[in-house]
């Protein structure tokens, strides 16, 4: 009995040790106050034995009927504004930077449609800027209704002749479709940890804007596969990347305090963008 004894107490312990090192590699979650009901804002960490770091902030809310909130797209075709500044001045509730940009002109490098005009069309590969085909590979849609929808991008031209889309944003590459990871090509883009800003809609009807640090000694980054593996423990369905390295802001506005809830990777702090999405 005696033996019986301490070989159960040596499992328990076992058992115990290897609980303690899964909990020390999941997130811990904490809510951010956000006085405004319906929208829900928390922040992911982690702190591993092998010294990696994450640092997320994710705003959520459930696609209700009740729920007054739309999403929509703010966007410039000339200058470069802040995250902070396109939220500010379109009264969002939470803002998230969008897709990829001319750094030095400003607008869109990729497909951007707004209320039936066309803001810009996807450059030509070789064009200063341009992504490949393999990462503007998704499509944030708006629909007429204020519906989001995540898809697989279609021609310009099917866009610019349907009537369907009230905004419409080529970015990517889509990351989740109907819940299952898609494949990603094989660079640089995708293999390092960076930081990252993307959006997802889960299997309960929720809309996620996640925004993931990196570059410094708090927070990794993620590569794309390892963020499509985080989505998916998230719940999430269908899921797509935005640009992210410096770009990655998420700024919110509950009536009471406005300020960027993540940690911008750029030394000067948060980086001027061409469009973005908000919560209004």
């Amino acid at each position: 009995m005696p033996n019986n004894r301490l070989f159960i107490t040596l499992l328990l312990l076992l058992a115990a040790s290897f609980h303690g090192i899964s909990q020390n590699n999941d997130f811990i979650k904490s809510y951010i106050p956000f006085h405004t009901n319906g929208l829900t804002i928390y922040q992911l960490n982690a702190d591993s034995s092998a010294q990696e770091k994450q640092n997320i902030v994710v705003a959520e809310y459930l696609i209700e009927a009740h729920h007054p909130y739309k999403i929509s797209i703010a966007y410039s075709d000339s200058i470069l504004r802040k995250t902070s500044s396109f939220g500010e001045d379109s009264k969002a509730l939470v803002a998230i930077n969008g897709g990829f940009f001319d750094v030095e002109k400003g607008g869109s490098v990729a497909y951007l449609e707004s209320e039936g005009k066309v803001i810009s069309q996807t450059r030509k590969s070789k064009e200063k800027w341009a992504k490949t085909d393999s990462l503007l590979n998704g499509a944030v849609i708006i629909d007429t209704l204020g519906n989001l929808k995540i898809e697989r991008s279609k021609s310009a031209d099917f866009y610019e002749r349907s009537s369907q889309e009230k905004a419409v944003m080529v970015t990517g590459p889509i990351l989740l479709v109907d819940g299952k990871v898609i494949q990603l090509e094989n660079s640089d883009f995708v293999k390092k940890r960076h930081p990252r800003s993307c959006l997802c809609k889960t299997s309960d009807q929720r809309i996620l804007f996640i925004a993931i640090d990196g570059r410094s000694n708090a927070a990794s980054g993620m590569n794309l596969f390892e963020l499509q593996k985080f989505l998916i423990k998230s719940h999430c369905k269908e899921a797509i990347n935005l640009d992210g390295g410096g770009s990655t802001t998420l700024w919110v506005n509950d009536g009471i305090e406005k300020r960027i809830l993540n940690h911008p990777s750029d030394k000067s702090g948060e980086r001027p963008v061409a469009n973005i999405f908000y919560i209004k």
